[in-house]
């Protein structure tokens, strides 16, 4: 009747990781915002730097755009750049959570932080 309730001995064991597990994500929150990546489009002519966490932190485009004029190319590479930089970061953090879990045993956790380097924006 009971037989699943023998897990519940391991509770505090559980409550106590969590705790940890809580307290590392805001480390790696606070060390991720740190790092930066960059992402790139059109050879170089657009470049997007970004913290770990994906958010944009500068813009660098090439002189020779406002040269030609060409606002279509410029509005193409622009988001090109902008999602490049967010993969990276996706990538960057999915790698540091993967370092942080490793030294916990939750079943399907590789798996799914595996996946997230590997996410495409929405459309």
């Amino acid at each position: 009747m009971f037989k699943g309730l023998g897990n519940l001995a391991n509770l505090p064991g559980l409550i106590k990781q969590a705790q940890e597990m809580g307290s590392k994500m805001q480390q790696l929150t606070a060390e991720l915002k740190t790092k930066r990546v960059t992402g790139s489009a059109g050879g170089g002519l657009v470049e997007v730097d970004a913290n770990g966490l994906g958010e944009a932190l500068a813009v660098r485009i090439d002189p020779s755009l406002f040269a030609k004029q060409d606002r279509e190319l410029l509005e193409d590479l622009l988001p090109a750049a902008i999602n490049a930089a967010q993969q990276k970061a996706k990538e960057l953090h999915a790698e540091s959570m993967q370092s942080l879990a490793g030294g916990m045993n939750i079943p399907g956790l590789s798996d799914a932080l595996g996946g997230l380097g590997n996410m495409q924006p929405p459309e």
